[in-house]
C-alpha cells in the first residue's frame, strides 16, 4: 500500500530556490533515510510533508486514512504534567473505555439488578462486546507500552511521577519521541531522532524502529543508525533527489558507482562527439563525402547530449600532522578516582587506561558515567581525588571540547586564527579557513554569528594548526553534517599521532578506534578492537552469564535452553539469508535500471529506431526486464515485511 507520494515538488524562498522536481514515494513498512549536507533542505522537505510549509509546484498525494507523526529536530515536550500522566493522555480514548467497564461492573453488583435476568443479561451482552472492543484495541496493553518506551529512553520507573517541567531539554527531547511512538502513526517521520541519546538508548531505539508496523522516514547524521535502521535513502544534492536502495553504506557505494559509470558514459560521448565533428570538418567541402558529413551533422544535432556528472559538493579538506614524535608510551592512568563534592558519591573509581603511540582509544558508557571528565581530568581542566596521570616523553596534547569554550564570541573567524598565530601571512590564515569552508566574506563574520556546524569547523581549524601528537577529542563529530564526518575521519585515519575521544557515533568509533573503553559506574574495562568488535564480546559476556545463571536448571531445563537456543540460531540464520537474498535483489534491480538505461539511449539513436527488427528486439527486451523489475520489487516489499 502506498502511503505517500511526493511528484515534481518545487519548493522556493523568494527568488532562492530549495527544493526542485523532487520525488519521494513511501510505501507501507519503508524505512527510508533522507540524506543531504546542512541547508539542503531536508528539514523543508520534512515540513512540507507535514503541512507545516507551502511548496510552489507539484503534487502531494496522501490517503485521507494515513496518520503522519512528526518529531522535528528541535523540539521538546512542554507540560506541567508528569511524566507517567502526559504518556497516559495519549490513551485518553482507551481511558473512557476503561471507566465504561469499570462502571459496568459496579452496575454488575447491584442487587435490583441481579433481580431482572433479562437486563442483567443484557448488560452482560454489552459488556462482553465492549471488552472485546477494549482488548482489541490495546486495553490491555497499553500501560506496558508506556513502561517498555519509558525505560529504554532512559527514563526509569523512579522517575515517572516527575513534573516535565523540571526536565532538561535533552530530556523533553527524548519524552517529545516517546510520545510519538507511543501513538504509532502510519508514517513516523524523525528528524534527528538520535540527539540527546547515549548508545544503549540508540541501540534500544534501533530494535523498536526495526520492529516498527509503519513506515518510517529519518533525518539523521548518524550513518551507524542508518545503516542499522533503512533499506532506502534519498539524497537531497542541488535542490534535487536521487533514490537509492540499501542502507547508508551501500548508499555510498552506489553512488560512488554511478559517478564512475556517468563519467564513463559521458567520456565515451564527447570522444565520439568530438570524432564526428571532425569528420564533418574533414569532409563537408569535399564532394564525394559531403553526404556522409551531412548525414554525420544531422547525427549530431539529433543527439541528446549527456551532462558531465557534477560529483560531490565542495568539501572541506584537512589533514593532522604532528609537529614532533611522542616517546612510546604516551599514557598512563592508574587509579584514578574522582568526586564532584566531598558529600556526593565518587563518579567513577579505580580506572586504569594505558596508551602507547598510535593508539587510538574510544570512551563510551552511558550519559553521566564521566567520560568528558575523565578527558577534562587529563587535560588539566579538573582534578581528581585518587589516582595518578602520567603523560609520556615529548607528548604535546591538544585538546577538542564540545563546549567549544576555546572559541571566542566577539572575535571574526580571521582573527580567531590569527592571533594564535600573528606570524602568519594573511593570505596563509584565510587558505586554513578555506579548507574548512570559510571563504570570502565567511572569515569576517563573528563566531557568535556562526552555526553549530561551523563553529565545529572552526575549532577543527584551530586544532590542525597546533601540530600535536596526542589529541584528546570531546564529540568532534557533534553539529557535522555527513560529508564534514567523513573528511574528519579520514584525516584521523592519516593522522600520525594518538587519539583519545568520546563520541557516540558508533560509525566514527568502528572507523577510528583500536580500543574501546567502557565506563560504567561501578567499572571500566579495555576491549582490544573496533566498535563491531566491542558489540560481540559484550554478547559473547552476556551469553556466559545466562548459560552459568542456567547452569543449576534440571536436566529437562536445560534440553528446552539448548532447542530454544538452535530454534533462536535457525531464526537469525533465516533472517540473514532473507537479508541476503535483499541485497541480492537490490544489486539485481540496480542491473536491470542500468541496462533500461542503456535500451532508452539506444532507442533514441536514429539508426536503430530506423531499424524496426533491431527497434522491436530492444522493446521486447525492455518488456521483459520491466516483468523482472515488478517481481524483484515484489518479492523485495515481501521480504521487507517478514524482516
Amino acid at each position: 500500500m502506498i502511503y505517500l507520494q511526493v511528484n515534481q515538488l518545487t519548493k522556493r524562498f523568494g527568488a532562492e530556490l530549495i527544493l526542485s522536481n523532487i520525488k519521494l514515494e513511501v510505501r507501507k513498512q519503508d524505512r527510508i533515510a533522507i540524506v543531504g549536507r546542512n541547508g539542503a533542505g531536508k528539514s523543508t522537505l520534512l515540513n512540507i510533508i507535514t503541512g507545516n510549509l507551502s511548496y510552489d509546484e507539484g503534487d502531494i498525494h496522501q490517503p485521507k486514512d494515513v496518520s503522519i507523526g512528526y518529531l522535528e529536530q528541535h523540539t521538546g515536550l512542554d507540560s506541567s504534567e508528569t511524566i507517567w500522566q502526559e504518556m497516559k493522555h495519549i490513551f485518553s480514548d482507551l481511558l473512557i473505555q476503561e471507566k465504561e467497564l469499570r462502571d459496568m461492573e459496579q452496575q454488575m453488583g447491584d442487587p435490583e439488578l441481579l433481580a431482572d435476568q433479562e437486563a442483567y443479561q443484557q448488560l452482560l451482552g454489552n459488556y462482553d462486546k465492549k471488552q472485546e472492543a477494549f482488548r482489541q484495541a490495546g486495553g490491555y496493553q497499553y500501560e506496558a507500552d508506556i513502561k517498555a518506551v519509558l525505560t529504554g529512553l532512559d527514563f526509569p520507573e523512579s522517575t515517572w511521577n516527575t513534573s516535565i517541567s523540571t526536565l532538561s531539554g535533552g530530556q523533553k527531547t527524548r519524552l517529545a519521541l516517546g510520545k510519538l511512538l507511543l501513538q504509532k502513526p502510519d508514517i513516523l517521520i524523525l528528524d534527528e531522532p538520535t540527539n540527546h541519546l547515549d548508545i544503549q538508548t540508540m541501540t534500544w531505539l534501533e530494535n523498536y524502529l526495526n520492529n516498527y508496523s509503519g513506515a518510517i522516514i529519518i533525518v539523521s547524521h548518524d550513518r551507524y543508525f542508518l545503516d542499522k535502521t533503512v533499506s532506502i535513502v534519498y539524497e537531497i544534492s542541488r535542490h534535487h533527489s536521487t533514490k537509492y536502495y540499501g542502507n547508508y553504506s551501500k548508499y555510498l557505494e552506489k553512488k560512488a558507482a554511478n559517478y564512475e559509470h556517468d563519467l564513463k558514459r559521458y567520456e565515451k560521448q564527447q570522444e565520439e562527439i568530438k570524432r564526428m565533428e571532425e569528420f564533418v570538418q574533414r569532409n563537408i567541402a569535399r564532394a564525394s563525402t559531403s553526404k556522409r558529413a551531412q548525414s554525420r551533422q544531422k547525427q549530431l544535432e539529433k543527439m541528446e547530449v549527456i551532462e558531465k556528472p557534477t560529483g560531490d559538493e565542495k568539501s572541506a579538506h584537512f589533514s593532522f600532522t604532528i609537529e614532533r614524535r611522542s616517546g612510546n608510551d604516551v599514557l598512563q592512568v592508574n587509579d584514578l578516582a574522582f568526586r564532584y563534592d566531598t558529600t556526593s558519591d565518587f563518579l567513577f573509581q579505580d580506572l586504569q587506561l594505558s596508551m602507547s603511540r598510535g593508539d587510538n582509544v574510544a570512551l563510551v558508557g552511558p550519559n553521566g558515567v564521566g567520560k568528558s571528565t575523565l578527558l577534562k581530568i587529563i587535560v588539566g581542566s579538573l582534578t581528581a581525588d585518587e589516582g595518578t596521570i602520567r603523560l609520556g616523553a615529548n607528548v604535546q596534547i591538544s585538546y577538542y571540547d564540545q563546549e567549544q569554550t576555546q572559541l571566542h564570541d566577539k572575535k571574526i573567524v580571521l582573527d580567531e586564527l590569527w592571533d594564535e598565530y600573528p606570524n602568519m601571512n594573511e593570505k596563509d590564515i584565510r587558505t586554513v579557513l578555506g579548507n574548512f569552508l570559510f571563504t570570502g566574506e565567511d572569515v569576517l563574520r563573528y563566531v557568535v554569528e556562526l552555526s553549530g556546524g561551523e563553529k565545529a569547523r572552526l575549532a577543527l581549524a584551530k586544532l590542525m594548526m597546533e601540530k600535536a601528537n596526542f589529541l584528546i577529542l570531546d564529540e568532534p563529530t557533534n553539529h557535522l553534517d555527513l560529508d564534514s564526518k567523513e573528511v574528519l575521519e579520514a584525516a584521523l585515519t592519516d593522522y600520525p599521532g594518538t587519539i583519545l575521544f568520546v563520541s557516540h557515533d558508533r560509525y566514527f568509533i568502528n572507523k577510528l578506534a583500536t580500543q574501546i573503553l567502557e565506563m560504567q559506574p561501578d567499572q571500566a574495562q579495555v576491549y582490544l578492537g573496533d566498535y563491531d568488535y566491542y558489540v560481540e564480546k559484550k554478547q559473547e559476556e552476556q551469553e556466559i552469564i545466562e548459560l552459568e545463571q542456567n547452569e543449576g536448571e534440571s536436566e529437562s531445563t536445560r534440553q528446552q535452553s539448548k532447542s530454544d537456543f538452535e530454534k533462536d540460531k535457525e531464526r537469525k540464520k533465516e533472517h540473514r539469508k532473507k537479508q541476503r537474498r535483499i541485497e541480492d535483489i537490490e544489486a539485481k534491480i540496480e542491473d536491470i535500471e542500468s541496462r533500461l538505461e542503456e535500451i532508452d539511449q539506444q532507442l533514441c539513436d536514429p539508426n536503430i529506431y530506423q531499424d524496426h527488427e533491431k527497434s522491436l528486439e530492444l522493446t521486447t527486451e525492455s518488456d521483459e526486464l520491466h516483468q523482472q523489475m515488478d517481481a524483484f520489487l515484489e518479492e523485495w516489499e515481501t521480504l521487507q515485511e517478514e524482516l
